[in-house]
């Protein structure tokens, strides 16, 4: 598959949920996608394109909590990264472990230190705090 082909077919399967690209380099892409699709996008990466899920990202940035997740598409040398934006009053996605079940630790990460609920997550658990750790006290968000 063709690095166009792997971004076009993103641009129509996204649609008008596709909020923002960002062509960085022949290697490297961000779209920044509203959180609903999020899961028919994964899976179009990684089902269809085959692209390895490498890590996802999260960060507050005061307004928002920012999750990043990356795709790896090796036989090309790209590396697509999903942005979605969450408002601090929502701070609610849905779980990409029924998509690619690599996605689990990653998520129970940013669940912890952030405080997103990943909705339909298999196990969202204590995976680096203390299991006393104060409910609703997440260590990298900044309005804490």
């Amino acid at each position: 598959m063709r690095r166009i082909d792997v971004i076009e077919n993103i641009k129509v399967r996204a649609g008008e949920d596709m909020l923002d690209l960002k062509d960085r380099s022949e290697r490297r892409v961000y779209i920044t996608i509203k959180k609903e699709i999020l899961p028919k996008i994964a899976r179009y990466l990684f089902k269809d394109v085959r692209a390895r899920f490498s890590i996802a990202s999260g960060v507050d940035t005061r307004k928002a909590i920012e999750i990043l997740y990356h795709f790896s598409v090796d036989e090309i040398g790209l590396i697509v990264s999903l942005r979605v934006i969450l408002d601090k009053s929502d701070l609610q996605i849905d779980s990409l472990t029924p998509v690619m079940k690599c996605a689990e630790w990653i998520e129970m990460e940013i669940h912890e230190l952030l405080g997103v609920d990943f909705k339909g997550h298999p196990n969202l658990k204590h995976l680096l705090l203390k299991d006393d750790w104060p409910e609703g006290n997440y260590p990298l968000r900044r309005d804490q």
